[in-house]
């Protein structure tokens, strides 16, 4: 067998006819010609193989966007909420589904791959959260707003306090994402509530580094 021959998985009708088995592919086609690894039975059979469709996805990043393609199976059943990895000419990275646009126009929010023309997507594996920050006085009219740098999967919890790009302060609210799934509410404010980063829409925190901030 040769270093370089693709390997499929089949039925061996010599050595193992009801389990599948590692065979060498000797020549493609409707009845492929094939080995077995184990006895070394040559025979014909018919290899299934996903088809699939490349399909073009546009990411949603810090504000900015870029397009890149994808080839998932025809038949893979696409939603919105889904994340799956994407591999760019950039960097390997994690976006979550947030529309998908139909071959015939118009967008829904779940759709198989083969009807699909474009996804719509936003990086969620490190993401910018956007976050109000009052003082702890309570003057509002020092009120400021910061953008936090973190990972995706960061885990912001209400009532907590957290240090983060040169800000400690302690979390009062938590608003998120309309693409996010498994919140009861669109606000969450109880203490104890919590969401990852990328499912973060805003954060409302009281500073705890300071009593009033200024500019000056």
């Amino acid at each position: 067998m040769t270093e370089t021959a693709e390997r499929v998985a089949a039925a061996c009708p010599s050595c193992s006819p009801d389990v599948e088995t590692v065979h060498e592919l000797l020549k493609d086609g409707g009845q492929a010609t094939v080995r077995c690894t184990e006895c070394d039975h040559v025979h014909k059979t018919k290899i299934e193989r996903d088809t699939t469709v490349q399909r073009n996805v546009v990411v949603s990043q810090e504000g900015e966007s870029f397009t890149a393609t994808a080839e998932p199976p025809a038949d893979e059943t696409l939603a919105v909420g889904e994340e799956f990895v994407l591999d760019t000419e950039e960097a390997i990275m994690t976006v979550r589904i947030t529309s998908l646009e139909l071959d015939t126009g118009g967008r829904v929010e779940g759709a198989t791959a083969e009807d699909v023309d474009t996804i719509w997507t936003r990086a969620v594996g490190n993401v910018g959260v956007n976050a109000t920050i009052h003082p702890k006085d309570g003057k509002r009219d020092d009120t400021r707003s910061v953008t936090l740098q973190v990972p995706g999967d960061y885990e912001f919890t209400v009532d907590a306090t957290d240090e983060l790009g040169g800000e400690e302060f302690t979390v009062e609210g938590i608003y998120v994402r309309d693409d996010a799934v498994g919140y009861n509410h669109d606000k969450l404010d109880h203490p104890g509530d919590s969401a990852t980063a990328k499912d973060v829409k805003r954060l409302y925190v009281r500073d705890e580094s300071t009593t009033a901030w200024s500019a000056w």
